[in-house]
Formats: structure tokens, sequence, C-alpha cells
């Protein structure tokens, strides 16, 4: 298997990223629209778990972006004749 079939984990862990993300900030979102029933925990004016939520998908949308394997071509041939 050469080069050009390699992914980066890079690309796997932004995805991982992405997806835990998009599981919390749904998860939170119920606090977010619903405060009543937090009433009992500490800070929860906060919304900690819709904060991070949308941290880890910028976090890890940015590493899908950078590490994207497909589509690609790499010419490393034509950029040494050029």
């Amino acid at each position: 298997m050469g080069d050009e079939h390699r992914i980066s984990i890079w690309f796997f862990i932004g995805s991982l990223l992405t997806a835990y993300g998009v599981i919390i900030f749904i998860v939170s979102l119920p606090g977010l629209l619903n405060p009543a029933h937090e009433a009992d925990v500490v800070l929860a004016n906060l919304h900690a778990g819709v904060w991070w939520g949308i941290l880890l998908v910028l976090l890890g949308l940015m590493y899908v972006i950078l590490f994207w394997p497909f589509g690609k071509e790499k010419n490393e041939s034509n950029e040494d004749a050029g």
C-alpha cells in the first residue's frame, strides 16, 4: 500500500471530536431550553455542556478540514519537473 492510500490519524480524531461535540450539544439542549429542572445544580446557568459541545465541534471540524484525505491529488513528480 503506497502513501496515496494513507489516511491521517488526525482525520479520525477530528471526526470523533465532532461526533462527541454534537452528542454533548444535543444532550445539553434540554437544560438550555428548560432551566427549571437544573435548579439544584451549582452554576447550571452557565450551560457548560452547550459550550463544551460547541468547542468540541469546532475543534473537530478544524482537524477534519486540515487533514481531509479525500480529493487530494499528490503530484510530486509534476512539482519536481516544474
